[in-house]
This record gives structure tokens, C-alpha cells and sequence, in this order.
């Protein structure tokens, strides 16, 4: 099965619809002039598809992400977002197996609410 790439966004800012990778984690390669051969040295689970339909993107909106500070904006952003989703954890180590202990049992209990829910109507 192909599954045609293209660029997403997820919250993240434009990113790839295979994996993760955002156009911005890949901007500093295409500002250096990096060659797709050289990116693939540092990130080698992108595919030389992957790589073109990035810099495509990054080519048809350059003026936006070599603008620095807006960049670096965007970046923090993303950043603050991703802290509200998955805040840092601290505590012992004890502390984060209660707290994983916690969520599972949560977990494993909404699909017996919802299963309630339904034959209550």
C-alpha cells in the first residue's frame, strides 16, 4: 500500500502526514544548503520523498520560515502546547508509577462507563 506524503498540521506546525518531522526541524538543513543525502545522514527514516516534499513546501513558503523570529515564535509555541498536553513530570520514581497506575485504571474503566451508558438506553 503507497501512501501518498504530504504536509499536515496536527498542532505542531506543518509537518509530514508519515511521521512526526515538522518543516521547521528540517529548515536549518535547507538554509545550509544541505543535500538530501546529508539530511538523511542526520534523520534516517526519512525517505528521499519525504525529504522533497518538505523542501518543496519550505521553497513555496521560504520568505515565512527564513524569517527568524517569527520562526522562533512558532517554535516556542509549539513548545508551550506540547507542556500543556504532557506537563514534566516530577517526583520519585514511585510517584510516577502511581501516577501510570492512576491512568490506567482510568483507562481501563471508561470502556465499562461507556458500555454502561449504552445499555442504559
Amino acid at each position: 500500500m503507497i501512501t501518498e506524503i504530504t504536509i499536515v498540521d496536527r498542532g505542531r506546525g506543518p509537518q509530514l502526514s508519515t511521521c512526526r518531522i515538522t518543516v521547521l526541524d528540517l529548515v536549518p538543513y535547507f538554509q545550509k544548503g544541505s543535500s538530501h543525502e546529508e539530511i538523511r545522514r542526520w534523520i534516517p527514516t526519512l525517505s528521499p520523498e519525504e525529504i522533497a516534499v518538505v523542501e518543496r513546501y519550505y521553497l513555496d513558503h521560504k520568505e515565512e520560515f527564513d524569517d527568524t523570529e517569527r520562526a522562533r515564535e512558532r517554535r516556542a509555541e509549539q513548545v508551550r502546547q506540547q507542556r500543556l498536553k504532557f506537563p514534566e513530570l516530577n517526583g520519585t520514581r514511585e510517584e510516577h508509577r502511581a501516577r501510570l497506575h492512576n491512568l490506567l485504571e482510568k483507562r481501563r474503566q471508561e470502556p465499562a462507563a461507556q458500555a454502561r451508558v449504552v445499555d442504559d438506553r
